[in-house]
């Protein structure tokens, strides 16, 4: 995979994995797009990258992925990394109904509609990719995240069959399934986390080298193991150990 020369679009590009992933390719000589819901964040981000560009967007908004695809032909590089994670259990009555549609629509459908409006201009390109982020939680679910696991689990699904959709063409489809981040999104959970930073260097190799399903640390083992020992596995998962 070319990883020089493009415009690059980060969707939650303002922390985390995401703006590891922004800083990864902007170190490389690709140019920088990033969006946000919060838009607050963008002026920290513009005094050290002025020459990034920033878009307030909600991935569950699909008149603003409407704009992002308008505003930015030139992109050949999509990132499908925002997305949302509540735990909780759905028998619980506190819990809100529109907490399911919320991670459904930020998780899955908007990747997949930003998706099919940049396939026209990413076509039209000599090198292009799609990169979307999932989780190894999209094949070993974890009980108080249903709704999240399920949102991941179609997006590893429709990234596979994008692939073979696309395997004629000069897009490239690649999945990126991370092991727990130490994100905010991941703040009080887990133990063993690694760095955004860390996961965006072992990103890039496998970027590089045109890996089309990039497994990163704990996440490559445990996916390797559960072919073997699923039970085992799913029941280690299940509460997000």
């Amino acid at each position: 995979m070319q990883t020089t020369n493009h415009t690059v679009l980060v969707t939650g590009g303002t922390a985390g994995i995401g703006l590891a992933l922004a800083k990864q390719f902007h170190r490389a000589h690709n140019r920088v797009i990033v969006t946000g819901r919060n838009a607050a964040k963008f002026a920290a981000l513009q005094a050290e990258f002025p020459a990034w560009s920033f878009e307030q967007a909600d991935m569950s908004d699909l008149s603003a992925l409407d704009h992002l695809a308008q505003a930015y032909p030139q992109i050949s590089v999509l990132i499908n990394n925002a997305g949302v994670q509540y735990n909780y259990e759905l028998p619980d009555a506190s819990v809100p109904a529109h907490v399911i549609s919320e991670e459904i629509q930020t998780n899955l459908i908007g990747p997949m509609y930003l998706t099919k409006r940049m396939l026209p201009q990413l076509l039209a390109k000599p090198h292009a990719a799609i990169v979307n982020v999932t989780s190894s939680l999209s094949v070993m679910p974890k009980q108080n995240a249903a709704t999240y696991s399920a949102s991941k689990a179609g997006l590893h699904m429709f990234t596979k069959a994008l692939r073979w959709q696309l395997e004629e063409t000069s897009v490239k489809v690649f999945e990126l399934i991370p092991p727990l981040v130490d994100t905010a999104m991941t703040t009080g959970r887990g133990r063993g986390k690694i760095s955004a930073e860390a996961l965006a260097t072992e990103f890039w190799g496998a970027f590089a080298a045109d890996v089309p399903e990039i497994r990163i640390g704990l996440a490559k083992q445990l996916l390797r193991l559960h072919r073997v020992l699923p039970n085992i596995v799913e029941q280690r998962m299940r509460r997000g150990a």
